[in-house]
């Protein structure tokens, strides 16, 4: 919400310029009905959330961020408390979901290009092991401890922000900015700018809350 004009004068240098508004107009649905949205079920408060954005997020951007909810969704359907793990399946999903829907993948600059390196990262933080013995059944493992949501976030937001980043040389193979050619080039993807934002928000959310 608060980069609303941000995103859409960086969609603006080779695409149509609406990203920042559509996005907004989605979210800003999404916080203002936060209470009727909420669920105890996380599954079932993703499927509200993508039904929103699917609706109200024009363009191209609300089917493929409808799509990267509603998969995230079906990635704790059984859930009622997330853990790390989970959180890396629900990020997981939506980029297969976005890959699916978009036609689109790693390189192609778009979003994929932050969530999926993003989301990489954290697999791979989690699943880091000593390289001592085995611990019996119920005691923690040695040596590394297991990292906390703070890292973690950090960790998310450090990432995405130099995927994004990375994406400026690029030539964009998907979406509208495809239509440009050369002119995609030199300027970050909109939508891997985007997650970037998002998980640095995350990550200083998640130090003023602790």
């Amino acid at each position: 919400m608060d980069n609303e004009r941000a995103f859409g004068d960086l969609d603006a240098v080779a695409g149509d310029g609406d990203f920042g508004y559509s996005l907004a107009r989605g979210f800003e649905i999404v916080l203002s009905d936060w209470d009727a949205l909420a669920s105890d079920s996380p599954a079932e408060f993703l499927k509200k959330v993508a039904l929103v954005i699917s609706k109200r997020v024009g363009g191209t951007s609300g089917p493929l961020w409808g799509t990267a909810f509603l998969r995230a969704a079906g990635a704790v359907k059984d859930r009622q408390e997330l853990n790390a793990a989970d959180a890396v399946a629900m990020l997981r999903a939506a980029a297969e979901g976005i890959k699916a829907r978009g036609k689109s993948d790693l390189g192609d600059k778009t979003l994929l290009d932050a969530l999926i390196p993003m989301t990489d990262a954290l697999e791979q933080r989690l699943e880091q092991r000593p390289a001592a013995a085995e611990p019996a059944v119920g005691e923690p493992a040695a040596g590394e401890p297991a990292p906390g949501g703070a890292e973690l976030a950090a960790l998310a937001a450090t990432t995405a922000r130099a995927a994004a980043d990375a994406t400026a040389p690029m030539r964009a193979r998907r979406g509208r900015q495809s239509y440009t050619g050369e002119r995609s080039i030199g300027s970050p993807d909109p939508g891997a700018v985007a997650i970037a934002v998002m998980a640095e928000r995350v990550a200083a959310e998640w130090d003023v809350r602790e």
